[in-house]
């Protein structure tokens, strides 16, 4: 009797933790729509130049203060993220999706594809993201384009190291032996056997990857090597309040900086409820 007791409340534990996962998730989700909505839809006017009002701190009228030019900073921070946001998803996707061509090629086309591309992805992990990042962004031109095609370039090794590994033990399986037997081509076990059951960690790897991406294009424009200084990104804000916190203007880097990194938290907090959440092994606590 006393097992069936034990059994049936760890059982009721795990449904709790799904629960707690579930909403925590979904209240995640729904801060960064809010979030990349309100900065897409901001009326321009808001961060709009007014020198009467320069360097004025954090008040009623204007949250997170005004810069330089008198500008609010609650408007210049959204529509940073939203630039930031917008980067973060592209770039992550973008090599989300070489990560898995690769990763899958690599277990399916046999020994020489794997030898080729477990060299390349040693190659660019061998040097820093931020330098080939950098590299790669100033080729190109930099701006919104350069940096998200830099970040999808240059994240996909572990990840797809990870892909590979999951498909090597799905090549393995009886129904796979099976689909050979049958005369089924690769092409067709990797649509109806191999995407679906890497579905999951690609998922979970494409918000992952999210804070990574988010915080290097912050890192490579605040270098002057992103996005154009005349776009309000999170490392142009940041680039330019470093003359004035001297001054004691400390709100102009406080805030933006303080708010790209409860957004690269709340990503990083939903990838990791999703992972214990999909994992039939993980802790949801």
């Amino acid at each position: 009797m006393s097992q069936i007791l034990r059994g049936y409340k760890s059982k009721s534990l795990a449904i709790n933790g799904r629960q707690r996962a579930a909403v925590t998730m979904l209240l995640g989700v729904v801060i960064l729509v809010t979030v990349f909505m309100t900065g897409l839809l901001l009326d321009e006017k808001t961060i709009t130049t007014d020198l009467s009002i320069r360097n004025a701190p954090p008040s009623f009228d204007h949250l997170f203060g005004t810069d330089w030019l008198g500008r609010d900073m609650f408007a210049r921070t959204l529509k940073g993220l939203f630039i930031s946001i917008g980067v973060g998803v592209i770039g992550a996707a973008g090599s989300t999706a070489i990560a898995t061509l690769l990763g899958v090629c690599a277990a399916m086309l046999g020994k020489w594809a794997d030898r080729m591309i477990s060299w390349l992805i040693d190659v660019f992990l061998s040097v820093p993201h931020l330098v080939t990042l950098i590299l790669i962004a100033f080729t190109i031109g930099g701006g919104f384009h350069g940096i998200a095609i830099g970040i999808a370039v240059t994240h996909w090794p572990s990840l797809a190291r990870v892909i590979r590994a999951e498909v090597m033990q799905i090549r393995s399986s009886d129904y796979v032996h099976i689909s050979k037997q049958m005369g089924k081509k690769k092409a067709w076990m990797i649509v109806h056997h191999v995407l679906p059951n890497i579905a999951p960690q690609i998922l979970i790897g494409f918000i992952l990857l999210f804070p990574h991406a988010i915080l290097h294009e912050a890192a490579v424009t605040f270098l002057g090597f992103g996005i154009s200084p005349h776009e309000p990104a999170i490392g142009i804000i940041l680039s330019e309040s470093m003359k004035y916190l001297s001054s004691g203007a400390w709100w102009l880097a406080f805030f933006p900086g303080l708010c790209l990194l409860f957004i690269v938290r709340i990503f990083d907090r939903i990838g990791a409820k999703l992972r214990s959440f999909i994992e039939p092994n993980g802790s949801l606590d």
